[in-house]
């Protein structure tokens, strides 16, 4: 028994002295947050995009829907947001959609919001990101067949005149992802 109480007493001081000891040795200072207003800059031109599409991730992944097209961004309000205009041709004809991106300085994140020229209207909730380990990444809530899932958007592969751009779900919370849709882009004028 004596053993136990030492043991125990061990281990609740421990818990005692390890935060006060993190404590003793952190910093101060906040830690910097990174301005991001030029995140998204590398993404302004003209570009022709090979699109692969999956309509259904989690049900037929093998399902795969290829589309080609251009995709047009330029900034606007003086580099604070930008606009992504596509076109692109399929299988199912001609597509046209958009992205607005703004920048909001306070969080210094970005928001994405897509509207399809088929429905004329934001029905989404937007995408918010930032740039981590060299590719932008946006998360958002969603829905697939009636089903909440969340998206996630990455730019990947960022070169000055190719990237790539993955839209992935997650029916799991996050725990897996499936693509969804795969764009790689190569530039074709500034």
């Amino acid at each position: 028994m004596r053993k136990f109480v030492s043991l125990l007493v061990c281990i609740v001081s421990s818990a005692f002295v390890s935060p006060a000891l993190a404590l003793a040795n952190a910093s101060n200072d906040p830690p910097a947050i990174r301005d991001g207003s030029h995140d998204m800059d590398f993404n302004f031109g003209t570009w022709h995009t090979e699109i692969a599409r999956t309509p259904d991730p989690f049900g037929d992944p093998a399902n795969v829907v290829h589309i080609s097209g251009t995709v047009t961004v330029r900034p606007i309000w003086n580099g604070k947001a930008e606009l992504e205009e596509i076109e692109a041709e399929g299988p199912k004809g001609h597509w046209q959609g958009a992205n607005l991106f703004f920048y909001d300085p306070t969080a210094r994140q970005w928001i994405q919001t897509y509207v399809d020229s088929s429905e004329g209207r934001f029905n989404e909730a937007p995408g918010i990101g930032e740039y981590r380990d060299g590719n932008v990444e946006y998360y958002s809530p969603t829905e697939l067949h009636g089903r909440a899932i969340l998206d996630r958007a990455i730019w990947s592969d960022i070169r000055p005149n190719s990237h790539t751009y993955t839209e992935s779900f997650s029916d799991d919370g996050g725990r897996t992802w499936r693509p969804a849709f795969v764009a790689h882009l190569t530039r074709i004028g500034k």
